[in-house]
């Protein structure tokens, strides 16, 4: 990330309205970079380190794509989307990572995430496509499938090595925390999330161009009809990838811009970082205004006397 200069802005602010009363009140951060780590833009402070929960699984998906997996088991772009995805648990889900374990010769009882409430399989968890990519580099190379979620784990090491070298750091210096599922995610500065993203996007790699491609042709496998990452992929056609994070992280690249934008709601609240995403992405001129309008009456729009409103604008550096 570009040092020596101001990375901080006043943070954004979303209202829930009830008949046009603020009845509610959520702080948000938001950065934009571009993909040499440059803060472009920013509302909040781009340096304040965050977990970035499911935002960072296109980069956990990244360890399959450097290491072959795709090509030693056939694997498709629809099974790469769900590696990436945080995924409802429907049949046409969890099938398909059904498809990723048969094909690597892999029983579904490997996967050691939960099993959702009301659920009976952990294949319908919402990580479960993650934990079947992370299997099969396993299966390919010969390592433990039994210990894939330690930190000390060969996996583990390949994707934090991934990551480091996109963020030019040492693996050594990143702070890692369990997510939900059991697998590490990354303590990151949400400008180092914008940059990632930024890379993600810029088609300057293969491997990712291949991750962006996955994501964008199969959005219904990221996450499932309704949802902000699926509709916003679907609207756009290919021109943005959108990855959420569990406690207000959104991340989003724009295709072929070499930008990213990282977003990240103080409290936590999902419904902000949606409002916050539409707002800025029309501000940008990412978004059409027709997109952002088509967005806002599923993700801003609450109800018949509810709404959100966004307040603020990022400021360029």
């Amino acid at each position: 990330m570009t040092r020596g200069k101001r990375t901080q802005a006043h943070e954004l602010e979303v209202r829930l309205l009830r008949e046009g009363i603020s009845e509610s009140t959520h702080r948000v951060q938001a950065v934009v970079s571009d993909n040499r780590g440059r803060i472009l833009s920013v509302a909040g402070n781009a340096e304040t380190a965050f977990f970035a929960r499911s935002a960072l699984k296109p980069f956990q998906a990244l360890a399959v794509t450097a290491a072959g997996t795709l090509q030693r088991y056939n694997l498709s772009d629809r099974d790469l989307a769900i590696i990436c995805s945080s995924h409802r648990g429907t049949v046409e889900q969890a099938r398909q990572v059904f498809n990723i374990l048969w094909r690597c010769d892999i029983d579904p009882s490997a996967l050691q995430c939960p099993i959702p409430p009301g659920k009976r399989s952990t294949l319908e968890y919402n990580c479960s496509g993650k934990h079947a990519g992370m299997l099969a580099i396993c299966q390919q190379c010969n390592w433990s499938l039994s210990t894939y979620l330690q930190r000390s784990h060969p996996v583990q090491k390949l994707i934090l090595t991934k990551v480091a070298e996109l963020l030019r750091m040492p693996a050594e210096e990143f702070i890692s925390a369990r997510d939900d599922c059991g697998a590490p995610t990354y303590f990151l500065q949400l400008g180092q999330m914008a940059t990632l993203y930024a890379q993600l996007a810029s088609g300057d790699n293969l491997d990712m161009e291949r991750i962006v491609r996955a994501m964008t042709h199969h959005p219904v496998m990221v996450a499932g009809e309704g949802e902000f990452d699926t509709e916003l992929m679907k609207l756009t056609q290919g021109e943005i990838v959108s990855k959420s994070g569990a406690e207000g992280i959104q991340c989003i690249g724009r295709v072929g811009e070499g930008m990213g934008l990282a977003i990240k709601v103080l409290d936590g609240a999902k419904r902000a970082k949606y409002a916050v995403a539409i707002h800025l992405l029309k501000q940008m001129g990412w978004i059409t205004p027709t997109v952002a309008e088509t967005l806002s009456e599923s993700f801003m729009i609450l109800g018949q006397f509810k709404r959100l409103e966004v307040l603020g604008e990022l400021s360029m550096l």
